[in-house]
């Protein structure tokens, strides 16, 4: 079980060994994209009716129950029906902007699996700066939610892609930050290695605050109650999103999921150990970490209402940037102090 997808992959590249390394390559990079594509596909039907299931427990309700065992297969049911919806793009719409900006904001969706260690190997690239390629590849989707805001030719997307744009910028400051704690730890930003120097000690343990920060920053960052600012129906009905349709909107609403699995595998990889832990295959453990962090992001968002967006802003930078500096001092010292006791010398 540990290594059926290493050795399929290993398997696949033994009958490629007589091609072109070229050929290899491109072969090789196609395999992993299936499969990170796979990945998010299917997480993204399961943790749909997930989020109902929970949401509904929680507000004392039944949730989907009637197409399939349990309403499992709901989802289902709902991509079909996006699949089948008129598509329609505003009069006044900048066309090309309306058109590309849900292509746009799923791309980066899916570039940043390719630094995340799924399992001991199973990593598709294991690039030296993965942290920081992480970190980059997310920041561009601003400039998809603030597309589609503008491409819709409507005030109230305009507004909420705007006020979303600030909440996101604002909240990538802090979440960087929370994470060079764990940089300075491991000494590396390639993620296989941060996850390797965690083999006796998760790094939640020497970074608690860290990890809150990050949780906190990065619930901003994928616009998720109590910080989806992104919509607001009493106010901005349903921001850059209100004007799309079908296919399109469906894509906004996959990004959404893809990212919500992306920054809770990042939290694993960071603070939770990666794939370490006993008995079970590494890629299990890492899964089960990863849902973990996935019901907590539910869990908050179905338990606490939503902010106002200057509350939001004000706590950020008067509140979340101080602590995570301070965290950044803190660990620096620390690290100091422990070469001077163990080595003699700072």
């Amino acid at each position: 079980m540990e290594n059926i997808f290493t050795g399929t992959a290993a398997f696949i590249e033994g009958l490629l060994a007589g091609a072109p390394s070229w050929a290899r390559t491109i072969t090789m990079g196609l395999l992993y994209l299936v499969g990170v594509l796979a990945f998010i596909f299917l997480n993204a039907l399961y943790l749909i009716y997930l989020e109902r299931k929970i949401s509904a427990y929680m507000q004392q309700r039944l949730g989907p129950n009637r197409f399939g065992p349990r309403g499992l297969f709901q989802s289902i049911a709902d991509a079909v029906k996006l699949l089948g919806k008129e598509d329609i793009i505003p009069r006044g719409a900048d066309r090309w902007v309306f058109i590309l900006a849900p292509i746009i904001i799923f791309i980066p969706a899916v570039m940043v699996y390719a630094i995340i260690p799924f399992g001991k190997g199973m990593i598709p690239v294991d690039l030296n700066i993965g942290v920081f390629y992480f970190l980059a590849v997310a920041s561009t989707t601003t400039i998809a939610i603030l597309m589609g805001g503008w491409g819709a030719n409507n005030k109230y997307a305009l507004l909420g892609s705007m006020r979303s744009v600030a909440q996101m910028v604002s909240y990538e400051i802090p979440l960087t930050f929370s994470i060079l704690g764990v940089i300075m730890l491991a000494g590396s930003l390639q993620t296989s290695a941060i996850v390797a120097a965690q083999e006796k000690v998760w790094y939640i343990l020497l970074q608690p605050l860290a990890f809150l920060i990050y949780f906190i920053a990065a619930t901003a960052e994928i616009n998720r109650a109590p910080f989806d600012l992104v919509e607001g129906e009493q106010e901005i009905i349903a921001g850059p999103y209100t004007e799309y349709t079908g296919m399109r909107y469906a894509l906004f609403f996959l990004s959404e999921y893809s990212n919500l699995v992306s920054v809770s595998a990042l939290a694993v990889t960071l603070f939770l150990g990666g794939w370490h832990g006993p008995w079970l295959p590494s890629w299990l453990w890492f899964l089960i970490k990863v849902y973990i962090m996935i019901f907590i992001f539910m869990w908050v968002r179905w338990t606490f209402p939503r902010i106002r967006i200057d509350h939001l802003l004000s706590f950020n930078w008067k509140v979340l940037l101080p602590l995570s500096l301070a965290n950044i001092l803190v660990t620096g010292v620390g690290i100091k102090i422990y070469q001077l006791l163990t080595l003699g010398r700072w």
